[in-house]
This record gives structure tokens, C-alpha cells and sequence, in this order.
């Protein structure tokens, strides 16, 4: 309540002060050429500085302060932001400048990687290709086998088929007839 009592108070004979110098004037007085005006003046002006500098000092100070302390903390702050990010640049370059590095080793890894999967299916295909191979082979020499077993089953078929035809013809009721003749005189000169 004082506070507030002073402060109007204040203002009260702030505005007193501004306005004299007005009132003298509309009272008919040149406050300019006369001391009594040049008085007020510095009377006016001391008021008005010593207004101003008692609300800087009494009011302003406490504000002031709060604002310097947080722009001191707001400073601080940005001071350590900017270290972390300091600390965090010299971390990326650290990591740049082993980026090629690690590019190359990468790069290399590949390289040794894909070679020895070619190499690796090189040897699969190679192993396929003999696996075929045998495997076709041993296709084509049961494939033989069976042709053979099939011609000299033919030709056994034919050469039976051949010999029957050969001896129907050959053998007819006259022919064995003599051939029997010639056996049984065979057989009896043998006898003695």
C-alpha cells in the first residue's frame, strides 16, 4: 500500500512539474525571458532527472538485474551450447577424416568378398559340370548296354528266326529220308 501511495505521489509531482511551466504560459507570462522561467526550468529539469533516476535506481535496478542475470545465464547457456557444438564438430571431423579410411577398408572387404565368391561359385559349377558329366556317362553306358543287350537279342531273334527258315527248307520228307539213310550207314560202318 506504501508502494503504491508513493508511487502516485510520484506521478502527482511529476506532472506538476511538467505542467507549471504550461500554466505560467497560458497566464499571460513569457516564462522564456524572465528568471522566475529560467528557474523553473532548472527546477522542472532537476525534478524530471531526479524522477527518472530515482525509478532507473529504486525500480529499475531490481529489473535491470533480473534481465542482466538472465541475459548473463542466457550467455552461459549459449556459451556451453556452442562448446557442445564445438565439441560435436571436432567429433564429425574426427569422423570425416576417418570416412575415406573406412570407405577404402570397406571397399576392399568388398573386393576380397565378391572374389572369393566367384571363386567359390567357380568351384560349384566346375563341381556341377563333372557331377553332369558322370552323371550323363553313366547315362550313355546304360544306354549302350542296353543297346547291346537288345542287339544280341535281335540277332539271337533273327539268326533263330533264320535257321528255322533254313532248315524248313532243307528239311522236307525226301531230304530226311536220305539223311537218315546216311546216319544209320554211318552208324553201322562205325559198328565194325
Amino acid at each position: 500500500m506504501r508502494r503504491a501511495l508513493v508511487r502516485f505521489a510520484s506521478l502527482g509531482l511529476l506532472i506538476f512539474a511538467a505542467a507549471v511551466p504550461l500554466l505560467a504560459q497560458e497566464a499571460g507570462q513569457s516564462s522564456a525571458d524572465t528568471p522566475v522561467g529560467w528557474v523553473f526550468r532548472w527546477i522542472n529539469f532537476a525534478i524530471v532527472f531526479g524522477a527518472i533516476a530515482y525509478l532507473a535506481v529504486k525500480k529499475g535496478g531490481p529489473y535491470f538485474r533480473r534481465n542482466a542475470e538472465v541475459i548473463a545465464g542466457r550467455v552461459a547457456e549459449g556459451a556451453r551450447a556452442r562448446e557442445a557444438a564445438e565439441g560435436h564438430r571436432r567429433q564429425i571431423e574426427a569422423k570425416l577424416a576417418g570416412l575415406d579410411k573406412e570407405v577404402e577398408e570397406m571397399r576392399a572387404a568388398a573386393k576380397r568378398d565378391s572374389e572369393a565368391e566367384i571363386q567359390r561359385l567357380r568351384v560349384l559349377a566346375r563341381e556341377d559340370a563333372e557331377r553332369i558329366e558322370k552323371a550323363a556317362q553313366a547315362e550313355i553306358a546304360a544306354a549302350e548296354r542296353a543297346a547291346r543287350l537288345e542287339l544280341k537279342a535281335l540277332t539271337a531273334r533273327l539268326t533263330v528266326e533264320r535257321a528255322e527258315v533254313l532248315l524248313r527248307q532243307e528239311f522236307d520228307p525226301e531230304n530226311d529220308a536220305a539223311l537218315f539213310r546216311v546216319f544209320v550207314g554211318e552208324l553201322g560202318g562205325r559198328a565194325n
